[in-house]
């Protein structure tokens, strides 16, 4: 089609991802009048509406459906190619767009953005925060490069390389500081402090206290670490947090932290990507950047 551009296919894609032209823009990185007329072009060159409003909420119409469905697998193809050129030169260059779950990303993002910088001057690390399933799809759609998350994933198209373990710890109020570390039993049948649906460290804490696919009245909900510990300094129940965020979390409340004895909780941390990309054995070695800063920010911490 004539006048049809990978500009337009990429504006399309991320209006359709956002639905909502602010934020759809904001990942484009041009302004939201810029993307409207953008996608006028596309549809008088298509000969339809892509999108309608209902009210607040924008949705695809079913020409945008099949128009989406289209141009996805082309866009992937265009991605690889562009990845197969970068693969070809010394270093990572180009675009760098990195995915991390929340309860990993205040912890880990600040010095891996630091580390990447140093080895690789001519990266730009686009870094974006969500949870494990957005990330998934993101990355699945070719809007990711990588990830780093909780494993295993045991996606059959995407590679896993492990960063590092860590422990869960018991944050409870400092005046229950001398009284005995509960079991897994007893999380039952206290009031309990986790992150909401949708994050993969709740569904691991759940896990650990046998709740999974129960829905116990003791449980209340928080949307970030931070919060958690902030109530917990409050009076208001226990909860678990990763290692990694203790001396983050822990400083400026009025709790304590607990080790579980045996067995005790743990999750692996790990990076994945697509297992086609052809820049897979520089994501290895981003990889083991990120797996060394890790272990020299745990023996800081030791």
């Amino acid at each position: 089609m004539i006048g049809l551009t990978l500009k337009h296919m990429r504006y399309f894609k991320s209006l359709a991802t956002h639905l909502h032209f602010g934020r759809a823009a904001e990942a484009c990185a041009i302004s939201q009048p810029a993307l409207s007329l953008q996608m006028k072009e596309l549809e008088a060159m298509l000969g339809g509406q892509l999108v309608e409003r209902t009210g607040r909420k924008m949705h695809l119409t079913t020409l945008g459906e099949d128009f989406l469905g289209r141009i996805q697998d082309i866009l992937v193809r265009v991605d690889d190619l562009e990845e197969l050129v970068r693969s070809s030169k010394d270093g990572l260059t180009g675009r760098l767009r990195l995915g991390i779950i929340p309860t990993a990303a205040p912890y880990l993002l600040p010095g891996i953005i630091q580390t990447l910088n140093t080895y690789f001057p001519d990266l730009e690390l686009q870094p974006r925060e969500s949870v494990t399933q957005s990330l998934l799809e993101n990355l699945m759609s070719s809007n990711l490069d990588v990830a780093i998350v909780a494993l295993p994933i045991s996606e059959p198209s995407l590679r896993e390389f492990a960063l590092f373990n860590e422990e869960f710890y018991l944050v409870r109020p400092s005046i229950e500081a001398d009284m005995p570390v509960p079991s897994a039993a007893t999380l039952k049948t206290m009031q309990l402090l986790l992150l909401e649906e949708g994050h993969c460290f709740r569904d691991q804490a759940l896990s650990f206290c046998e709740l999974s696919g129960a829905k116990p009245k003791h449980i209340m909900e928080g949307s970030s670490l931070s919060t958690l510990v902030q109530l917990v300094g409050a009076g208001i129940g226990a909860t678990l947090i990763p290692e990694m965020a203790l001396p983050y979390e822990t400083r400026s409340a009025d709790v304590c932290v607990a080790r579980f004895s045996k067995p005790v909780p743990s999750r692996t941390i790990g990076m994945i990507w697509r297992k086609a990309s052809p820049l897979s054995d520089q994501f290895m070695t981003v990889g083991a950047l990120i797996q060394n800063l890790a272990k020299q920010k745990s023996s800081v911490g030791a």
